[in-house]
């Protein structure tokens, strides 16, 4: 008795959970498709960003363009799901740097959805990034 009672109820959780899947895949269809903030379409660096890191970011990508280094800047405004065209966007771009206030765990969903070599560049200190943080590591994957 046990045992249907058990594969009952895991039917009805994977039931449950492919309805729950099914109702995610339809918004796509009503959200806005990815676009840059700051950049070209394709290039050596693109810098992926979410939530509070925005600012930062965006002084960041200004002051290296201003140095003459390839990179653009996109930032999320959905992430479950994500935008239909993030998947085209991000390989376009050899590097994807992804600064979070975080142990990089949207850099770990990018990895696995899209299978590129997504670099993350984590603070956990409770304080935001700082434009140097970021300008920093751009220039550092800008000579590799």
């Amino acid at each position: 008795m046990r045992l249907e009672t058990s594969v009952t109820n895991q039917r009805t959780t994977n039931s449950w959970f492919a309805c729950v899947k099914a109702k995610v895949k339809k918004i796509e269809d009503h959200i806005a498709l990815q676009t840059l903030d700051n950049g070209n379409d394709k290039g050596k660096i693109l810098v992926l960003g979410w939530g509070s890191t925005h600012g930062a970011i965006k002084a960041a990508v200004k002051d290296a363009r201003a140095k003459g280094i390839d990179v653009s800047h996109a930032q999320l405004r959905h992430i479950n799901p994500f935008p239909k065209n993030l998947g085209e966007i991000l390989y376009n771009f050899d590097t994807v740097l992804i600064p979070e206030m975080n142990t990089g765990q949207l850099c770990s969903i990018i990895r696995d959805k899209f299978m590129v070599p997504a670099i993350g560049l984590n603070k956990i200190k409770g304080m935001p990034f700082s434009t140097g943080e970021i300008l920093a590591k751009i220039e550092e994957l800008a000579t590799k």
